[in-house]
């Protein structure tokens, strides 16, 4: 079992940016429509923003603000698929014998979020980029708390999902609408995540919103647990304060 406190939390999907507006959705869960709207990351100067793609600007969006005027924390980044948007146009220049841009390259690969928030942060703190399957989050929360139990102060967390192009929408169904949630993890016994094998009489999980967005819901409106089932682990969350 791991404890911890989640300090602050933040999230984005379109429409949504404000915490009245996911304590709302997070009342009444619903799918979003499809939409082009980036968020906003502003507070960068202009250079620096384009170098940042879509998932990589709602990363930095619900990130950012967390971080500042906090000490110079450790990073976990968490993301299942990437940069669907931008390998795919590599893909397509691939298959079409057209010359491969470095850059898109160096922008698609999955630690690409982490380095370009060292280098835009000037932060040279511990950084991992976790590829993980549909239960990420929660391991995402094992490697904060393997940094909190190394003296990290706080960890910041970040997952980010992006609605993938039409072309993967055969495989790629977990993804309801893009998001991406943050949180400041730190020590304390506000919050415990347990794993224990699920039984397999288990049906698969019947929730149609990915876990960080099942979270972000027990976060915004005071549950008491969450209960996470992914293949043959259960991940219990409990709120003990």
């Amino acid at each position: 079992m791991i404890n911890f406190n989640i300090a602050q939390w933040r999230a984005w999907a379109p429409g949504l940016s404000s915490g009245d507006d996911w304590r709302q959705w997070c009342q009444a869960p619903r799918p979003l429509a499809a939409s082009d709207t980036a968020a906003d990351v502003s507070f960068l100067p202009a250079m620096q923003r384009r170098r940042l793609g879509r998932l990589a600007r709602m990363a930095f969006h619900v990130g950012w603000p967390l971080a500042e005027g906090r000490a110079p924390m450790p990073l976990v980044f968490m993301s299942r698929h990437g940069e669907t948007p931008l390998t795919l146009d590599i893909l397509r220049d691939l298959a079409a014998g057209e010359p491969l841009s470095p850059t898109q390259f160096s922008l698609s690969v999955h630690n690409a979020v982490i380095g370009l928030w060292s280098i835009l942060r000037g932060e040279t703190s511990e950084m991992t980029a976790l590829a993980a399957a549909g239960d990420g989050l929660e391991h995402g929360l094992v490697e904060a708390a393997a940094l909190l139990n190394d003296g990290a102060e706080a960890v910041l967390l970040v997952i980010s999902e992006e609605q993938p192009p039409q072309a993967y929408a055969e495989w790629i169904t977990d993804i309801p609408f893009s998001y991406a949630v943050g949180l400041v993890v730190t020590p304390g016994d506000d919050w415990s995540l347990a794993l224990s094998p699920a039984p397999a009489a288990d049906a698969p999980p019947t929730s149609p919103w990915p876990h960080a967005l099942n979270l972000l819901r027990a976060l915004a409106t005071e549950q008491p647990h969450c209960h996470h089932v992914w293949k043959r682990r259960a991940w219990n969350w409990q709120r003990n304060h």
